[in-house]
C-alpha cells in the first residue's frame, strides 16, 4: 500500500482527490494540508511514501516546502502539482528534489501512475512536460549551433564587408572602397547576417569586435 499526503489550499479539490485515490487498490491517502508549513508538519508525523504537493499554496509555496521536505526526509517523494507549463517552474521543482512534475488537469489514471512511478523510486513528468522540455532543449540546441558559428564560415569577400560595416562604413562607400556596387554590398551584407544568425548591424560590430576584425 502506498501511503500519500495531498498538500494543497482548495479544501473541495483535496477532498475529490482523495475521494477517487482511495478507489485504488494500492493508495491510501492517510492525511491532508492545507498550505506549506501543514504539510511539512503532517509529512513529519505520518512519514508518507508520496505527497502530491500544490506549487502555489499561502505561508509557504510547495516548491519551498518541497524543498524542506526532501532536505530532512529521504524516504518521502514529492510530487509537484501545478497548472504551469513553463520550463523554469518545472526545473527549480526537480532542482527543489520533487521527484514529479503533475499537470493539475491530469486525468486519475496519470495521477496513479505519477505515484505509483515515484514510489518505485523513479521520476516522472506529464507527458506535455515531457514534450515542452524536449522542444526547448532542441530550440536551444539550435540556437547555440547557430550562435557559435564561426568567422570561417564567412567568405573572404564577405569578412572584408563585415569589417568595413563594423567600421561605420555604408553600403555605398563600401562599393566604393571594394569597387563593387551598393547592390552587391547589400547582397554581401544579408547572406553575412544568415551565416552568421546576427540581423542588426549594432550585434554585427560587436561580433566584428570580439573577432579582431576592428
Amino acid at each position: 500500500m502506498i501511503k500519500v499526503v495531498l498538500a494543497d489550499d482548495h479544501q473541495l479539490f483535496r477532498k475529490g482527490l482523495r475521494a477517487l485515490l482511495d478507489e485504488s487498490s494500492d493508495i491510501h491517502v492517510i492525511g491532508e494540508a492545507q498550505d506549506g508549513h501543514s504539510a511539512i508538519e503532517l509529512i513529519a508525523e505520518k512519514n508518507p511514501d508520496v505527497v502530491l504537493m500544490d506549487i502555489a499554496m499561502p505561508n509557504l509555496n510547495g516548491l519551498r516546502a518541497c524543498k524542506e521536505v526532501t532536505s530532512t526526509n529521504k524516504i518521502t517523494k514529492v510530487i509537484i502539482l501545478s497548472m504551469h507549463l513553463e520550463e523554469n517552474y518545472v526545473t527549480r521543482a526537480l532542482e527543489f528534489g520533487a521527484s514529479g512534475y503533475l499537470l493539475k488537469d491530469s486525468d486519475l489514471s496519470e495521477v496513479e501512475t505519477a505515484i505509483r512511478t515515484v514510489a518505485n523510486g523513479e521520476p516522472y513528468l506529464s507527458p506535455p512536460i515531457s514534450r515542452h522540455l524536449i522542444e526547448s532543449f532542441l530550440r536551444q540546441k539550435k540556437e547555440t549551433k547557430n550562435h557559435s558559428r564561426n568567422i570561417s564560415d564567412l567568405t573572404p569577400r564577405q569578412v572584408e564587408v563585415l569589417r568595413l560595416i563594423a567600421k561605420g562604413h555604408n553600403s555605398k562607400e563600401i562599393g566604393q572602397l571594394l569597387s563593387i556596387s551598393s547592390k552587391t554590398v547589400d547582397v554581401h551584407r544579408r547572406n553575412i547576417m544568415e551565416a552568421l544568425n546576427i540581423f542588426d548591424i549594432a550585434n554585427l560590430v560587436v561580433y566584428a569586435m570580439r573577432k579582431g576584425l576592428i
